[in-house]
């Protein structure tokens, strides 16, 4: 659970000159700002049910905002809900994740292809803005912030496909697989050369070359692949070795144990 001072510092930010009372939705929002961050540095575990009570009591919140920052973070893919036993951390078992990561690749270069031939020049242009406003500095945005803006990018090329299920399927993929792309950006294996990617892709998109823009995504996906499976097995050894360096407690012996 996380020190007192940091939930101090989340829960009860300083005051603002004129800042209203602190509502039910800015204490959901700093609950979820917590547990989300206790989930990315493994302070919950994989598969560890979440104690909801625990968690209330440690924040000094009700149930109410930690139940309301959970299904976020299930909407989010970081936990998952099973019924009459509550919330659970997601499990960084790499089953299932190359077929997520090829069905992605496949979704993003029909988009690609369908935006070209079907996107006015001003709506490529939306996408040349975008990449644009966020390029400077993206390397040095906070993993959360880089995250996002990256998801918003593919997002965006799937709604200029102006295919409305493109989306959705998109939408739906990045949520199974969002929990592990955090944790690959923040591993030493994200690798800065994305950011020419992105650029590569934009400009193949301007020049409406369908080959060259496809074949740049499927790179740019495949190498996402290797590294996130890189950075998954750092991630499961620091998880194993640091449960086996906990003290075991002592079994009490039972009184049939005594001669």
């Amino acid at each position: 659970m996380p020190e007192n001072s940091e939930i101090a510092a989340v829960l009860d930010p300083p005051a603002e000159a004129g800042a209203d009372t602190r509502r039910a939705a800015d204490s959901s929002e700093r609950v979820y700002q917590v547990i989300r961050k206790m989930l990315v540095e493994f302070r919950l575990k994989p598969e560890q049910r979440i104690n909801e009570v625990q968690l209330s009591r440690s924040l000094g919140v009700s149930r109410t905002p930690i139940r309301e920052a959970l299904n976020r973070l299930a909407s989010e893919g970081f936990v998952f809900l099973t019924p009459n036993r509550g919330f659970f951390v997601r499990s960084l078992s790499t089953e299932g994740l190359l077929d997520l990561y090829e069905l992605r690749s496949i979704i993003e270069c029909a988009a690609f292809r369908l935006m070209c031939e079907r996107a006015s020049d001003e709506q490529i242009g939306q996408l040349r803005s975008y990449w644009d406003a966020i390029v400077e500095g993206y390397r040095e945005q906070p993993p959360d912030l880089i995250l996002a803006e990256d998801e918003g990018f593919h997002l965006l090329i799937a709604e200029l496909s102006g295919n409305p299920e493109i989306v959705a399927q998109l939408n739906s993929i990045n949520a199974r697989i969002r929990f592990i792309r955090r944790i690959q950006i923040e591993h030493r294996t994200h690798d800065p050369a994305q950011v020419a990617a992105h650029s590569a892709i934009v400009d193949a998109a301007v020049r409406r070359d369908i080959e060259g823009g496809v074949n740049l995504l499927r790179n740019h996906i495949e190498l996402t692949i290797s590294a996130t499976q890189e950075a998954l097995k750092d991630v499961l050894l620091k998880v194993f070795v640091a449960d086996n360096a906990r003290p075991r407690r002592r079994r009490t012996p039972l009184a049939t144990d005594k001669d």
